[in-house]
């Protein structure tokens, strides 16, 4: 409770930080793509979570090979079943975002693009789109895995509530990217990945699910900015 509460904490003082230095015209914040916003958008939530997640395996004593499942004899089987996982999981996805997108549409709500994908596009610094790139692929599976699946879900699922702990946590991690359209998709993805985690009982197969769906997203992104007819 202590590190989902300095977690949170952490991401709401980067948000109000970010807003006072653009509000003050500090120089590298003056707008959300600047290179402090950036870095305060990503690392508040984020890079607060793997810091304190440190401390806190150290507190606890807990080594990183067992919180990845890597000291169970079969780990090798479980970044096959993550990638069987994130297949099944990639066509309900597509097609929960296409049935969302129709309904917004239908009732006058623009499908807005999400604001991750909004900071890749209007970032032009070749160095922040790098480090945007390894922050979608790497950073952001490890440490969205390690408070959705390993704090959030294990910790009510102790408690003795299991179908909370499955709803709820899909629930909050569908909630904190502020996106309509991929709302059901991504509370779908975060079952998919819940289910990784318990049939793997380690948090390196949903990593690595997370992380190769990142990925493929972060590609198809940059094929449509390459090819995709440019509009005056």
């Amino acid at each position: 409770m202590l590190l989902v509460g300095g977690v949170l904490l952490s991401f709401f003082s980067a948000n109000l930080a970010g807003e006072l230095l653009r509000h003050f015209k500090v120089a590298g914040f003056q707008t959300t793509n600047d290179p402090g916003c950036v870095l305060l958008a990503t690392l508040g939530f984020h890079g607060a979570a793997i810091g304190l997640g440190i401390l806190f395996l150290k507190m606890n004593s807990i080594g990183w090979r067992e919180m990845l499942g890597l000291d169970q004899p079969r780990w090798k089987f479980h970044l096959l079943l993550a990638v069987i996982g994130l297949a099944a999981a990639v066509p309900v996805m597509l097609g929960l975002k296409l049935i969302s997108e129709m309904v917004l549409q239908k009732f006058g709500w623009p499908a807005e693009d999400q604001l991750a994908i909004e900071m890749f596009t209007n970032v032009k610094s070749v160095w922040l789109r790098v480090y945007l790139g390894l922050f979608a692929v790497v950073l952001a599976p490890m440490a969205e895995e390690f408070v959705f699946r390993g704090l959030i879900f294990s910790g009510l699922k102790k408690l003795g509530w299991p179908k909370c702990a499955w709803l709820g946590t899909s629930l909050l991690f569908a909630l904190i990217h502020f996106n309509t359209p991929t709302f059901l998709p991504l509370f779908a993805f975060a079952l998919a990945l819940t289910w990784i985690y318990e049939r793997t009982e380690g948090l390196l197969a949903p990593i690595v699910a997370h992380s190769l769906f990142n990925a493929t997203n972060l590609t198809l992104l940059l094929l449509v900015e390459k090819f995709a007819p440019q509009h005056p």
